[in-house]
């Protein structure tokens, strides 16, 4: 089952957009729900619900890898869960971003495109301070996704977030989708997008990662198998 849309738009009028929205939980969600269907409302955006996609963990890399290959703008939508992202869009990340495709020699694929993050957190931004119970101002959270887009040759764009989305009044949660919405519709023509620095430059060299021996291969499949049923069992036993 795949919950990947498209407005309907004509491939040739694509915009270049690909939304990958992840929420385990997408009925108790309050902001992220109404932003994926602001994303499926704008003209050309290509979106795909995640956990709707592959509720069995198990993702379609070659898919994945070539929609990512048509996109210009990558845009992770999600709640930030303990800091980092849900589980399945980590996944999303550890089997589709692939060492010579994403990254490394000759994985040039993502060069010069765009990632985007448009998160959304339980807590108000005031909690996020050396003084609060969250210790450190947000962006200290940031840097994994920032190297994760330089790793692959990709601009990272300023994220759009939404703090205290528990607590957030109506207008301001209308307000946040409206916005996401419009940018979304109006990439590049972003006012502030050529002043933002491209990617440094992170080569790996070949001698960081060794040819895997038969051995390493067996185990490494065998390995992400096992946790991929054992992922599926935990979901399915979460939604019963």
């Amino acid at each position: 089952m795949t919950t990947t849309t498209s407005s309907g738009t004509p491939a040739a009028e694509s915009s270049g957009v690909y939304v990958l929205a992840a929420h385990p939980h997408w009925r108790d969600s309050r902001v992220n729900r109404r932003m994926l269907a602001a994303a499926r409302a704008v003209p050309g955006v290509e979106v795909n619900d995640l956990y709707g996609s592959y509720p069995d963990y198990a993702i379609d890399v070659e898919a994945e890898q070539a929609r990512l290959a048509k996109a210009r703008l990558v845009v992770l939508l999600h709640p930030i869960q303990w800091y980092s992202m849900p589980a399945l869009q980590k996944l999303w990340l550890d089997d589709v971003l692939a060492y010579g495709w994403a990254y490394g020699p000759e994985g040039n694929a993502l060069q010069g495109k765009d990632l985007w993050l448009v998160a959304t957190t339980g807590s108000p931004e005031s909690s996020y301070h050396p003084q609060n119970y969250h210790r450190y101002f947000f962006d200290a959270f940031l840097p994994p996704y920032e190297q994760t887009a330089a790793l692959c040759g990709m601009r990272f764009l300023p994220p759009l977030m939404l703090h205290g989305a528990r607590s957030a009044t109506e207008a301001e949660v209308a307000a946040h989708v409206a916005t996401f919405a419009q940018r979304l519709g109006s990439y590049p023509d972003w006012p502030e997008i050529e002043e933002i620095d491209a990617c440094v430059a992170c080569p790996v060299p070949e001698s960081d990662r060794p040819a895997d021996d038969d051995f390493g291969k067996v185990t490494g499949n065998a390995f992400h198998a096992a946790m991929t049923r054992g992922l599926a069992v935990a979901s399915a036993q979460k939604v019963a």
